[in-house]
């Protein structure tokens, strides 16, 4: 049987998007872009689709204010990336044989592969989407310390992806966005006025856990990881060196101004149910 002119145009369409894909979009200089503006477009899809999903099901979203419903939103998407990079910041620290301390595969601070850059692009994207809503709203979605805190975490991530060097400390640092879902789920639980219900106080005290373990005793963890790997942490560019040392003491320092908060937050939901 002949192919048809159309089943032709049809495969010849086909074989150009393949090339497109496997030369350009795939191509491992291009990897870090495409992973950036894909994980924005999709940060634009779970926006709409939450809003519209929300709309239908949830009642207590239609009696939001308009900042409430972007939060809403918002938080969807945060939540979704938290449990991507999670899971993917505990594979390459914890299970990956890419940061193992082989000192024949090299400096562990100056070694990538192209998954672990991929991943940090879709990162960047999300902090960057985050960063433009945070300013479209501003200061709905949070104040300075909201901006600083994305800043910080944008130009650490961002440079690990697109230089390679220091890529098992981000991932580091990204395993504390095992501490996001719990957040966003005390919000929502907050917004659909359930702060007296058990979830909430069960909410309450996962909150306290996770942030102790993934951002205190997880940083701790890191600082003292540099400090006993400095001669490989010096091998990287001064800038990288810089971010590595500075990056997550500054964010440490904000996670335990965070953590007080939390644990006043707590004995007070505690309080109430005395």
């Amino acid at each position: 049987m002949l192919p048809t002119e159309g089943n032709f145009m049809s495969n010849k369409s086909y074989q150009s998007w393949a090339i497109l894909v496997k030369d350009y979009i795939l191509a491992v200089p291009n990897l870090p872009y495409t992973a950036v503006i894909g994980s924005i477009f999709a940060c634009k899809m779970v926006y709409d689709l939450c809003h519209l999903i929300s709309a239908i099901y949830f009642k207590s979203y239609s009696r939001l204010s308009r900042f409430q419903r972007v939060e809403w939103n918002n938080r969807a998407i945060s939540t979704i990336h938290a449990i991507f990079m999670t899971i993917v910041s505990l594979y390459f620290v914890f299970h990956s044989d890419l940061y193992l301390n082989d000192q024949s595969a090299g400096p562990i601070t100056l070694r990538s592969a192209s998954l672990s850059t991929f991943a940090l692009g879709v990162s960047v994207g999300y902090f960057l989407s985050d960063l433009g809503m945070i300013f479209w709203v501003y200061p709905s979605l949070g104040g300075v310390e909201y901006v600083v805190h994305h800043l910080i975490s944008t130009v650490a991530v961002m440079y690990a992806m697109l230089t390679s060097e220091g890529q098992l400390y981000t991932y580091m640092v990204l395993i504390s966005e095992a501490t996001t879902p719990a957040i966003n789920l005390r919000w929502y639980l907050d917004a659909a006025g359930m702060k007296s219900s058990r979830a909430y106080l069960i909410n309450g005290v996962v909150m306290f856990i996770s942030w102790m373990v993934a951002r205190i005793l997880l940083f701790i963890y890191l600082l003292c990881h540099v400090y006993l790997h400095y001669d490989q942490v010096k091998k990287m560019s001064t800038f990288g060196v810089f971010l590595v040392v500075t990056a997550p003491s500054v964010l440490y320092v904000m996670n335990l101004i965070w953590f007080g908060k939390i644990i006043r937050g707590l004995k007070k939901t505690l309080a109430k149910r005395d």
